[in-house]
């Protein structure tokens, strides 16, 4: 059976269908779109990733609401980022998140014209990211996670947990421009207390278990490690090679230690994550990205595990236990 109906009764109809068409499609139209440029799955980074939705829920986004975020993930492999990071610009996102050297980079030159918010990379100056600290003067601004002693004060750690300590192995992945910058920085800290190090140089997942292999070989006494997207995917598998050689081991983030490594020293990251979604609030708000300074990193976590220890059959000294900012029992 057809049915006519009027001119007047077609438009009172496409009018009911206007006012009943759901808030949350028509929200969906109007809400902004964050890219995030990952190292790791969402699980995996769940601190982190948490702490900048927070950040941006105190600011008045929220996801479903007036936010979309769109997570891309290398899974550890610095090699992706290029092709995802040229998702994220095909997709027109307002803003492209970024963690880690190899990331900006990758997204830096997908675009010149989206603004990237860095929630963590290396220096900044060194390798091109920006101009200046003050002033970035293109379209990358955010947090560094690092300042000038950093990688020093790591070392110096470490020797302080394992006093006797001569020769330090370092993982490090000289693959990724922030990294080789740090290893300078390790280096001349070496150097200063009296220690020598052996560069132990990882670039993807099948370099790591040689190069554990490499140190007991050459009687490493203890580990520094640095921080890339290839270190946190294996995280487990360095965990469990670190505890097979018996190296006492200094990593960069909380997490490590948390999952039962020995010591951390270094920012903590989702305090630097949280700021992140200041940067991304101002953008929002008609800010430029050359005009927003690159900010430093204002609180340093010192973290150390007790089981672990006693399973290397280490004693940690007072001294380092007054200054931990966590003790895990």
């Amino acid at each position: 059976m057809t049915v006519t109906i009027g001119r007047r009764e077609f438009l009172a109809a496409l009018s009911g269908a206007a006012a009943a068409w759901p808030l949350a499609a028509r929200a969906q139209q109007l809400a902004r779109r964050i890219g995030m440029l990952e190292t790791i799955p969402p699980q995996a980074n769940a601190a982190n990733f948490d702490a900048l939705r927070k950040g941006l829920r105190e600011l008045g986004y929220d996801e479903g609401r007036n936010l979309i975020i769109e997570y891309r993930s290398a899974d550890g492999r610095a090699e992706r980022f290029p092709a995802l990071a040229a998702e994220l610009v095909r997709l027109n996102v307002d803003v492209i998140v970024t963690r880690g050297t190899p990331a900006a980079l990758a997204a830096q030159n997908a675009t010149r014209t989206i603004p990237i918010v860095m929630a963590s990379t290396g220096d900044v100056i060194g390798t091109g990211l920006a101009v200046s600290l003050a002033r970035p003067g293109g379209n990358v601004t955010g947090l560094t996670a690092i300042n000038a002693d950093t990688e020093g004060k790591r070392l110096e750690l470490l020797k302080e947990m394992v006093p006797g300590v001569v020769r330090i192995a370092a993982l490090y992945n000289m693959g990724n421009p922030s990294i080789a910058l740090r290893w300078k920085e390790v280096e001349l800290a070496a150097r200063a207390l009296g220690a020598e190090t052996q560069l132990l140089d990882v670039r993807k997942a099948e370099d790591i278990a040689p190069a554990f292999a490499a140190a007991t070989a050459q009687r490493a006494g203890a580990l520094l490690m640095s921080l890339d997207a290839l270190m946190l995917a294996n995280q487990r598998t360095i965990l469990e090679l670190a505890a097979k050689h018996r190296l006492p081991a200094n990593y960069p983030t909380k997490e490590f230690v948390e999952n039962g490594g020995l010591m951390a020293y270094g920012v903590s990251y989702p305090d630097l994550y949280r700021r992140a979604a200041t940067y991304i609030d101002k953008i929002f708000k008609g800010a430029k990205p050359a005009d927003l300074p690159i900010e430093q990193p204002t609180r340093f976590e010192l973290v150390v595990n007790l089981k672990a220890a006693r399973a290397l059959g280490l004693t940690v000294p007072p001294t380092l236990l007054a200054r931990a900012d966590e003790v895990i029992e």
